[in-house]
């Protein structure tokens, strides 16, 4: 199918790879339907794409590329909601909020986005634990160096 998007225009993505998030995203709750869009030179990022309003647009990666320890409980209401069943259906994403300098762009720890892979359901979770939503990218003792 083809759809716009906010950074790429418009192109042709896999309608069989879209992800249904059926409470939509928080402030987005409209938004049913995104894809993931593999970010040019740079696979540590993609962009979570709405497939019907090209303006709803995510940069995300994964949280644990930039926080080795990062790891939160998944409810059971979740679980079934995304018909989960095994750790391996799992991916999570973050999102982004990119600035520049680079060094001062943030990552979103306190709301990941949880996909099941193989039913291709998704779900922003809000996390009650001690996490930021503006965490920085780089560790102190890494900005440091």
């Amino acid at each position: 199918m083809n759809i716009e998007t906010k950074y790429f225009g418009n192109m042709s993505v896999d309608e069989e790879k879209g992800i249904r998030f059926t409470k939509g995203l928080p402030g987005f709750q409209e938004e049913k339907m995104f894809v993931l869009i593999d970010f040019p030179d740079n696979p540590l990022f993609q962009i979570l794409q709405s497939t019907v309003t090209a303006h709803v647009a995510f940069v995300v990666a994964s949280p644990y590329h930039f926080r080795e320890e990062y790891s939160f409980n998944l409810g059971e209401q979740t679980k079934e909601e995304l018909a989960i069943t095994s750790p391996n259906q799992v991916k999570v994403l973050s999102i982004l909020t990119l600035r520049k300098p680079f060094e001062k762009s943030t990552i979103n720890l306190q709301a990941p986005i949880v996909i099941n892979v193989d039913a291709l359901k998704g779900q922003q979770v809000i996390l009650t634990d001690d996490f930021s939503a503006r965490t920085p990218l780089q560790t102190e003792k890494a900005r440091a160096k």
